[in-house]
Parts: structure tokens; sequence; C-alpha cells
């Protein structure tokens, strides 16, 4: 599993071409496979996916039955906007027209861990996203990681 870390911030030109920030590509060169861009379910950004780590979600979707119309509906909104990229040669990612407008990206994004993917946000909207307004992080962290016990890593 890739264990990705950090948020940067930079800009995306009027191709779509990002930057990516040397800290990050540092990370991301050992990664010779490539990368899946895609939406993502439950925010406005996109998720940039090493290939790798798909390949793994790409197992647990083809487990899912076909023959039953929720999971079709499921793969077919989930794989909406799926495009392969690379890093070139100068550092740059590129991002299509229809992921830029799904995400209401701008000049200016956010570029964020989420463990194994990457998130790709436009800067105001990961502000907002973060900011708190919605719900109490202190609650939200209880919620999810307060009934694990495991003493093993010493966290809890």
């Amino acid at each position: 599993m890739t264990n990705i870390i950090g948020t940067y911030e930079c800009k995306i030109d009027a191709k779509g071409r990002l930057m990516v920030p040397a800290p990050l590509k540092k990370q991301l060169s050992s990664l010779e496979s490539g990368f899946v861009l895609k939406r993502s379910v439950f925010d406005k950004c996109v998720e940039l996916w090493p290939k790798s780590e798909w390949d793994v979600m790409m197992l647990k979707i083809n487990k899912l039955n076909r023959f039953v119309k929720k999971n079709n509906d499921f793969i077919r909104k989930f794989m909406a906007g799926v495009k392969m990229v690379e890093i070139d040669d100068a550092g740059r990612l590129l991002i299509t027209k229809d992921l830029i407008d799904f995400a209401g990206i701008s000049k200016d994004l956010v570029l964020t861990s989420k463990v194994n993917i990457i998130e790709i946000w436009d800067k105001d909207l990961y502000e907002q996203s973060i900011s708190g307004d919605d719900m109490d992080f202190a609650d939200l962290a209880e919620d999810v990681m307060g009934n694990l016990n495991d003493d093993d890593n010493g966290i809890s």
C-alpha cells in the first residue's frame, strides 16, 4: 500500500496542466505504472490514484454482480470521468476539462494526501471543506476512531 504525505498548493495553467510540487513528485517517483484521475465520490474534487492502488480497487469492483442494477449503477457513476494519466518529463500533470469542471477548479489548487491517493481541490473549495463550519472535528474523530482498540501500534 502506498502512503502519501502532505498538502501542497500549486496553480493550474490554461491548458489544464499543473506542476507537481517537488516533495510530492519525489514521493510519486517510485510509482512507474502511471496514475488514474477520477471524480471523487463524496466531495467536489478530483482524485489521483497510483495505478497500483487503482488495480486493488478494481479487484473489489470486479467482484460486484453487474446483474444487480444497484451495482451496475454504482460502477457507472464510480467510473465516470476516469482517465489514465502520467506525470510528464517536465513534472506536469494534465487534468481534462470535464474533471476541471466537475471539481470547480479555477487557478489555485491544493493537492492533499488521503492515505494512498491524492485529492486535487480548487483552493477555495478545499478551505471551505476543512473549515469545520459543518462539523466538530473532535466529535468526528471520536465517532470514527474512538472504538478502535489496536494496542499493537500504541495509538489507543
